[in-house]
């Protein structure tokens, strides 16, 4: 939907082919909640009063709607326009945390509207029990050094926007583009990707996605880097590979021995453990392991059954 959004808004454009061009130079701004906002417009023309500006609201998940009509004096209590020649601002009082999303001011010209590029509004704090941030990076291939390499950064569980923002090697990227889903209870997940020549990836240089929940300044961080190439040589691997490979053999041989000859050992033949279950759980892979209570459980029922025998 941001992709739809943002076609339209060049078409728009395009399609009028007139000079007047609108601008927002506040990229992001955090608010605490009953505070008071003021989102910024520009325009390379006169404005004439402000008489033709609209303000569009874009909350995640949800399309475009329209909230003032600066021509209008409706819920002037809630959304006011202040007007000079080459600019407009909408001030909004008494923010809360719904009215977290992103701004576009618009100009009606004939049947058509001009949008400006967006400002992003977040109220309050985004950050919930349930939020996490993971970074994802592409699987190497190989010596490949073409094309481009994409990188994500999930914010998962949030209630309402947050600033990301792309680093390489402490230099700011322009900020990467983000798509929204939208829970049953309401939270968010967000996907904010990058993407970068292949050849800038492959470099070692340290890639950092930073994410900002609040105005405290407070953020999270996930930084990696392209892994470094293995060695051309394969001696560094053989003795590795060959205690692995002696350890299996032992393992193995200890599992025949066990399951084909148990009176060898002076040990009673026993079923074998079931296999651990593996379970997929936000991606991670874990599995549930019981190494003790089978073993417990069997010296009970063998001492139990010693037990009945002395009896008899």
């Amino acid at each position: 939907m941001n992709m739809i959004f943002a076609e339209y808004l060049l078409l728009s454009s395009l399609v009028l082919g007139v000079k007047l061009f609108l601008y927002q130079t506040q990229r992001i701004q955090f608010v605490e909640v009953s505070d008071n906002a003021k989102i910024q417009c520009s325009s390379t023309e006169n404005l004439e009063g402000g008489s033709n500006i609209l303000w569009y609201l874009r909350r995640e998940g949800e399309k475009p709607t329209c909230i003032k009509r600066c021509l209008d004096d409706q819920n002037v209590s809630k959304f006011a326009c202040k007007h000079e020649t080459h600019s407009s601002t909408l001030e909004i009082n008494n923010v809360q945390k719904t009215e977290s999303g992103i701004y576009y001011c618009a100009y009606r010209y004939s049947s058509y509207l001009i949008f400006g590029n967006g400002s992003t509004l977040i109220v309050g704090d985004s950050y919930t029990k349930s939020s996490w941030v993971m970074l994802l990076v592409p699987f190497p291939h190989g010596s490949q050094v073409t094309g481009t390499a994409n990188l994500a950064c999930v914010i998962h569980g949030v209630s309402s926007p947050v600033h990301v923002s792309w680093s390489v090697s402490g230099e700011l990227q322009e900020q990467g583009l983000t798509r929204s889903l939208k829970a049953k209870d309401g939270s968010l997940t967000l996907i904010n990707h990058i993407s970068v020549p292949m050849d800038t990836w492959t470099s070692g240089k340290n890639f950092t996605c930073e994410v900002k929940f609040n105005s405290s300044g407070n953020s999270v961080k996930k930084s990696t880097r392209y892994p470094a190439a293995p060695a051309s040589k394969c001696s560094h691997y053989i003795v590795p590979l060959a205690a692995g490979a002696g350890l299996l053999l032992l393992v193995v041989s200890l599992s025949l021995v066990w399951t084909l000859c148990p009176s060898t050992l002076g040990l009673k033949p026993r079923t074998s453990a079931p296999p651990a279950s593996e379970e997929h759980q936000g991606g991670i892979l874990y599995a549930h392991l019981d190494f003790d209570s089978r073993n417990h459980k069997g010296r009970t029922m063998q001492r139990s059954a010693r037990e009945k025998r002395v009896k008899a």
